[in-house]
């Protein structure tokens, strides 16, 4: 007996190795893919449990529908791509600004 431990990578040809290495990271992107579903679900659970308190809650909200909605075929047309994008952008922009920097209208 030996203390050594055997590489049986190393006893098959390129081919069966090339193989195993794409059924380990197979199987790595899947068990990713489920962990990103259960997050998500998480996610999902919160924000459903309870409405946005402020209009950063909602910009939020918003922007996790946004991106799951740029993932879709229908999102992959040049215009809503800017669409989405742009709205995005408005929403990073306007969360950064104070109430004090916007000006009141005055009736």
């Amino acid at each position: 007996m030996t203390d050594k431990t055997i590489e049986l990578d190393e006893h098959r040809g390129m081919k069966a190795q090339k193989a195993t290495e794409i059924r380990r990271l197979l199987a790595e992107v899947e068990a990713d893919q489920l962990a990103l579903r259960l997050r998500q679900d998480e996610l999902e659970k919160h924000l459903v449990a309870t409405p946005a308190s402020s209009w950063h809650d909602a910009a939020e909200k918003a922007r996790y529908l946004l991106t799951l909605f740029a993932a879709t075929p229908e999102a992959q047309d040049p215009r809503r791509q800017k669409l989405v994008k742009d709205l995005l952008d408005d929403f990073t922009r306007l969360s950064r600004e104070t109430p004090e920097s916007h000006p009141r209208s005055r009736d």
